[in-house]
């Protein structure tokens, strides 16, 4: 009768187990099944990410606020198209040494898409990028800006 021999596994070297090598493995499947149904996650024509982003307005503004970490100004597109505002960029990927175990920053190609109320002033928008926040000031045309009435007496 013969015997079974263990097999190692991949993830196991010499009879101990990595486990930093398992979610590498899981991590290249999901991917994989990723790419499959949803097309490339990486390299070209790959899908792009949406960046995490806040919507405040003000008396006289809106305010875009959208966290773009690591992103150079020149890597960034913003447009007003319609009553659509358009952001666009990529978070180019480091060079790193070593072999990477763990990566959950985003890199590649972004956009954020966000629509426009009526009655904005499409011509004196401003952007501003400060520690990894684009905010993005569009002012409120005079028509919709909030008014005061004084009531008078008699």
């Amino acid at each position: 009768m013969a015997m079974a021999l263990p097999m190692l596994r991949p993830t196991e070297t010499l009879g101990r187990w990595d486990p930093l090598q398992e979610f590498h493995d899981l991590n290249e499947r999901l991917n994989t099944l990723m790419s499959s149904l949803f097309g490339p996650i990486e390299g070209p024509g790959a899908m792009m990410w949406k960046p995490l982003a806040d919507v405040t307005e003000t008396a006289d503004s809106w305010l875009v606020e959208i966290d773009v970490p690591g992103v150079k100004q020149e890597d960034i597109d913003i447009e007003v198209a319609s009553n659509e505002l358009i952001v666009t960029g990529e978070c180019k990927e480091r060079a790193h040494e070593g072999t990477p175990r763990t990566r959950m920053r985003r890199s590649g190609r972004f956009e954020y898409r966000t629509t426009l109320p009526p009655q904005v002033n499409t011509e004196n928008i401003t952007a501003d990028l400060t520690d990894g926040v684009l905010s993005i000031r569009i002012p409120k045309s005079e028509t919709v800006k909030t008014r005061h009435i004084p009531i008078g007496r008699g």
